[in-house]
C-alpha cells in the first residue's frame, strides 16, 4: 500500500479489519489523510478492484478523547444515522462497517463510502450557496427515522459562557440570562447537530471553484452527533458558523433562508431567541478550537481574535433584534 501522506498510514489491525469488509479480490492500495476534521482522524482509502479499477472509502478513527462524548457512543450514533439516511433525500455516506469498541482496530473506527465534492468556506459565492444550505437542512429535518436517535444534549450553560475581551458585559449578561430560563417546549425533529459549511460537500465545476453559479450539494458528512430535538438548534448552529466565517449578517440571513425554504422554527420570538443565543454562547467557550480548522483550510485571516470579535458582534445583533 502506498501513502500520499506519511500521517495517512493505516495501522495494521485497522487495515486488516478494513480488508475483511471489502469484496473478494479487493484490497486497499492507497491512503490519504483528510484534513479539517476536529473530532477524529479521517483517511481517504483507495481500494483496488478485481477489474483493475479503483473505488474510494473513508475511514474515521477516534484516536483521542472528544468533547462530544465517548467514541463508542458517537460511532453508534453515526452508524445509526447513516443507516437511517440510506436511500433517502439527504446525500450521506453509506455505512460499510463499524468497530465502536476497538474490538478489531487499534482505535474505535467507522468505514463508509466516499462522496464527491468538497467543503467551500470562501466568502465568494456565498449568496448562491446559502439557499442551498438552507434547503438541505430542511430536508434533514424532514427525515422520519424508524427509531429516534437520543434526545439532544446541551453541553454548555449560562455559567460556562466566556465573554470576549472588549465585549459589552451588559449585552453578554443579558444573553446568558436568556438561557438561564428552562428550555422552551418544542416539536422534535431529526437533527444533524453539526450542520455547517465544513460538513457540507459541494460538487463544483472547475470554472466555478467558489460555487458562485453552478454549485450543487453532493453530500452531508459527520453524523456522529445526530440527535432528536428542535430544528432551531441546527439552524442556530449553522447560523453561528456562518456569522463567524463570513460576518454576523450572514448568520441572521441563514435563519431567514431556512424559513424561506419551508423550514419551521419556534413560533414565539422569545423562544426563537433562546435557541439562537444558546449556540454562540456555546461557541464562546472554544473559539480557538473552532477557528483552527478554518485557518488550516485557507482562511488564515480568521485568527482567534478576529473570530471573537465576530462572535461578539453576532451576539449583540441577536440581542438587538426585535422581540
Amino acid at each position: 500500500m502506498t501513502d500520499h501522506d506519511e500521517a495517512a498510514a493505516v495501522r495494521p489491525l485497522t487495515l486488516a479489519w478494513v480488508n475483511r469488509h471489502l469484496a473478494a479480490g479487493e484490497r486497499v492500495v492507497g491512503a490519504e489523510a483528510l484534513h479539517g476534521g476536529a473530532t477524529a482522524d479521517m483517511r481517504k482509502l483507495t481500494v483496488g478492484t478485481r477489474d483493475g479499477g479503483t473505488r474510494l472509502l473513508v475511514l474515521r478513527s477516534f484516536v483521542d478523547p472528544t468533547r462530544q462524548g465517548p467514541a463508542e457512543e458517537l460511532l453508534h450514533r453515526e452508524a445509526d444515522a447513516l443507516t437511517t439516511l440510506t436511500g433517502g433525500g439527504v446525500p450521506a455516506p453509506g455505512l460499510v462497517a463499524v468497530d465502536p469498541t476497538a474490538e478489531h482496530c487499534e482505535y474505535p473506527s467507522l468505514l463508509m463510502t466516499h462522496l464527491p465534492g468538497r467543503p467551500v468556506l470562501d466568502d465568494e459565492g456565498l449568496e448562491t450557496r446559502l439557499p442551498l444550505l438552507a434547503r438541505q437542512l430542511v430536508a434533514v429535518h424532514a427525515v422520519r427515522p424508524a427509531v429516534r436517535p437520543r434526545e439532544y444534549v446541551a453541553l454548555s450553560t449560562a455559567d460556562t459562557a466566556v465573554t470576549p475581551e472588549g465585549a459589552d458585559p451588559a449585552v453578554w449578561t443579558a444573553a446568558t440570562d436568556v438561557i438561564r430560563r428552562p428550555a422552551p417546549r418544542y416539536q422534535g425533529r431529526f437533527l444533524h447537530r453539526d450542520f455547517q459549511p465544513g460538513n457540507v460537500l459541494f460538487d463544483l465545476p472547475p470554472e466555478d471553484p467558489a460555487g458562485a453559479a453552478g454549485a450543487r450539494i453532493s453530500g452531508v458528512v459527520d453524523w456522529a452527533a445526530a440527535s432528536w430535538g428542535p430544528a432551531d438548534l441546527d439552524v442556530a448552529h449553522c447560523s453561528t458558523n456562518l456569522a463567524l466565517l463570513h460576518g454576523p449578517a450572514w448568520g441572521l440571513r441563514f435563519t431567514e433562508a431556512y424559513q424561506e425554504a419551508g423550514g419551521t422554527l419556534a413560533t414565539a420570538a422569545d423562544e426563537r431567541r433562546y435557541w439562537q443565543v444558546r449556540s454562540p454562547l456555546a461557541f464562546s467557550e472554544e473559539v480557538q478550537w473552532v477557528a483552527q480548522p478554518w485557518r488550516q483550510a485557507g482562511r488564515t485571516e480568521l485568527t482567534t481574535r478576529a473570530v471573537e470579535e465576530r462572535l461578539d458582534a453576532y451576539v449583540t445583533a441577536l440581542m438587538d433584534a426585535p422581540g
